[in-house]
């Protein structure tokens, strides 16, 4: 039977993808460079657990498999923030008691797809690496263990990651935009851990921060019992990766600017020694498509910091949308549409892209800097007690990023609005705990229908 569809990389995105086609009815051939991972064990690389949020789990509940995910996920209800100096630890929720993010394994998410995929007929294709796209030609380079071969029968989705060949080969078309903005961080990822009942050692229901405003370590939890910790430190200066070589110097830094990792993490020199330290960049790329021969999505169109959470949900909404599109423009077995579709979705999701790139990097000066900031946390404290009195008039930028699915320009857009809204409804208030009872709530009504009434949510 013909392919309808080539799928280049079964990372999250592009085996999510591949099922999505599979259940509808599409031929799909999926191809990826290493080994299966559900057979051998793959060497470390990006990070071991991933925050799992609304987009994401939408889509997962659309293919079936929301339900099994969540079976293996831990809730993060708020930030768990730890102090440089003395030990009491404060809790920031992330939005009402049933809204919460969700801790997932990356290797354990990206097997149930695998899985799944090759149930609903995917044919995948493992030890098969692309290296380039002819565009006169309309075809994909692929290297295999028998030699080099082309994909030339089918139009090709390239999920290929944030290292992606076919965006290569797409930036070096004429009128092609790209540009990649490298941080000036990087990370390193240690372990917690559980105590010698084998239990967790910290609060596992939260996402745990050590905010330092210029770098941060944060710690996500395993069902395991165990925390990833991931610190985020520049590359170079007084404070940095540059000055981090020896044994001496790591515990001192760690003893100096996180006190109470040392005793949580016995084994953090050795792995601060021997786990690779990891670059972080935007990519921004324009276009992601040509005709009905290529479309990019995930990290291979759009890779992001990982600062909102959002990579993983982002690229699973990507191919939410492009299952829509194709659904609405194309019919399996038949090329007619597919460009269509490939430009109405590029179309619909480039600002979304641009906005979450922009939010993200936001939000790691928020997390690293901010967030113990009493203006920062007397604006939060405010913006939940508006969310619990006025639902579904007034929602935070971080509510609507993560437990709504409104277009990622929306919340932006509103997030600015609510910057406004809460710096005049907050004047003259100087510490959260004078919330609620110094509010003027009849003024907070009247400044939510004067931003919002015009512009109601949209999922």
């Amino acid at each position: 039977m013909p392919t309808d569809f080539h799928v280049i990389g079964s990372g999250l995105a592009g085996t999510l993808m591949a099922l999505y086609l599979a259940q509808n009815h599409y031929q799909v051939k999926l191809y990826e460079r290493r080994p299966d991972m559900r057979r051998v064990t793959l060497p470390a690389g990006r990070s071991i657990n991933l925050a799992l949020s609304a987009r994401g789990l939408h889509a997962l509940e659309e293919v079936g498999l929301k339900a099994k995910v969540l079976q293996q996920a831990l809730p993060m209800r708020g930030r768990m923030l730890h102090p440089q100096h003395g030990d009491t630890l404060t809790f920031q929720a992330y939005g009402q008691p049933h809204e919460y993010i969700n801790s997932i394994s990356r290797s354990y998410l990206n097997t149930v797809l695998l899985d799944a995929a090759e149930a609903a007929g995917v044919d995948i294709h493992f030890h098969q690496r692309c290296v380039g796209f002819d565009f006169e030609r309309h075809q994909a380079h692929m290297e295999g263990p028998e030699g080099p071969y082309t994909l030339a029968d089918a139009p090709i989705i390239g999920a290929d990651g944030a290292g992606s060949a076919l965006r290569q080969a797409l930036t070096q078309r004429v009128r092609v935009n790209y540009h990649q903005d490298y941080l000036a961080h990087g990370y390193k990822e240690l372990t917690i851990p559980p105590d010698a009942q084998g239990n967790f050692q910290m609060e596992p229901e939260a996402l745990h921060i050590w905010p330092r405003e210029s770098f941060m370590l944060i710690a996500l939890p395993n069902p395991d019992k165990t925390f990833t910790c991931t610190l985020f430190l520049p590359f170079e200066g007084d404070i940095s990766f540059a000055h981090l070589t020896t044994e001496s110097a790591i515990t001192a830094f760690m003893e100096t600017y996180f006190h109470d990792v040392p005793a949580l993490a016995p084994d953090y020199v050795q792995e601060f020694l021997s786990n690779p330290t990891g670059v972080l960049s935007t990519l921004r790329c324009d276009p992601w498509h040509v005709q009905d021969q290529l479309l990019l999505i995930g990290d291979a169109a759009h890779a992001i910091v990982p600062f909102f959470g959002q990579g993983m949900n982002a690229a699973f909404e990507d191919c939410t949308l492009l299952m829509q599109a194709l659904k609405h423009h194309t019919q399996p077995g038949a090329r007619q549409g597919i460009a269509t579709a490939f430009e109405n979705f590029y179309t619909q999701r480039k600002p979304d892209a641009e906005a979450i790139a922009d939010m993200a990097l936001e939000n790691f000066i928020e997390m690293r800097d901010t967030v113990a900031d009493p203006t920062f946390l007397l604006h939060k404290k405010v913006a939940t007690e508006l969310e619990r009195r006025y639902p579904g008039q007034f929602a935070s930028r971080y509510n609507l990023v993560s437990f709504q699915r409104v277009p990622y320009t929306e919340a932006y857009a509103r997030g600015r609005q609510q910057k406004a809204l809460l710096q005049e409804l907050c004047a003259g208030l100087s510490h959260p705990d004078q919330v609620p009872a110094q509010v003027d709530w009849q003024h907070a009504e009247a400044l939510i229908k004067q931003y919002f009434a015009k512009a109601p949510l949209r999922s």
